[in-house]
């Protein structure tokens, strides 16, 4: 009997169900993986924002990936929400173990605006954690951080994504278009080319997890053994759908549909 895919997520909680951890494995289970996590931080936040956050002790989030990583497999995996170095120095060394496809979501901004990764933070991770991912999926505010530059019009994202790759040394880069006006088009830069990912902007403000929805649902295409390119492709296919047909839940933005493309969906 063929085993089933095994993927891991690294990041912070939302206990609204439509961020972090929870949007992750939710993912997972949609697409048809077997999720696992590893908690990072445990988030007070809702539709409306973050309202306090506690940070894991670093001996525990070794314990949190000894544990996964010594008795499970292991296909492939991302990293959401990590917030202070220290626990990016227990996440650098335990990636030396573990030979799997690594999607980094540099999370470092809520939706609504609350910071979520120490200052002193993102040097370490554009240094020791960049270099190691197969993929990174920075929206425009991040990937502005990340390379300190400005990004204002699409040449700007495709010399962005290369700068990711050729500069920093991310094995891909994916930036994605969210934030600006028009059609929403990502491009990926995979070290050899560009390729673009054209969807129809939804007219919706629900929109909560976007970002940790899309990079799941790319890291759940990649232990299933699709390229990169066709993960990103599928990926798209998923998000647009699940912000196509989100919950209008919570006083602020409301969360995606991770079930929004089971055919009892379409059919309402």
């Amino acid at each position: 009997m063929k085993r089933i895919p095994c993927v891991l997520t690294i990041a912070g909680t939302d206990p609204s169900g439509g961020a972090g951890i929870q949007a992750d494995l939710k993912t997972f289970q949609e697409l048809k993986s077997y999720g696992m996590s590893v908690i990072t931080s445990v988030v007070a936040q809702n539709t409306t924002g973050v309202k306090d956050v506690h940070h894991l002790p670093e001996h525990f989030l070794q314990g949190q990936l000894n544990a996964v990583s010594n008795d499970m497999p292991i296909d492939a995996f991302k990293t959401g929400m990590i917030a202070n170095k220290n626990m990016m120095k227990v996440i650098s060394e335990w990636l030396s173990e573990v030979k799997a496809p690594y999607v980094m979501d540099p999370v470092m901004v809520a939706q609504s605006g609350d910071p979520l990764i120490e200052k002193e933070a993102q040097a370490y991770l554009k240094e020791y954690l960049v270099p190691r991912t197969t993929l990174v999926t920075p929206n425009i505010p991040e990937a502005e951080a990340l390379l300190d530059k400005s990004i204002e019009s699409e040449s700007d994202m495709q010399e962005a994504a290369k700068m990711i790759v050729q500069e920093l040394g991310a094995g891909a880069a994916l930036i994605k278009g969210g934030h600006r006006k028009g059609k929403a088009i990502d491009f990926l830069y995979d070290g050899e080319r560009i390729h673009s990912y054209e969807a129809e902007r939804i007219d919706s403000s629900n929109t909560h997890g976007t970002g940790c929805t899309y990079s799941a649902a790319i890291t759940t295409y990649l232990s299933q053994g699709y390229s990169l390119p066709v993960a990103v492709k599928e990926a798209k296919f998923f998000v647009t759908e699940a912000i196509r047909h989100s919950f209008d839940l919570g006083k602020g933005s409301g969360p995606t549909n991770h079930f929004a493309r089971r055919e009892e969906v379409f059919k309402q």
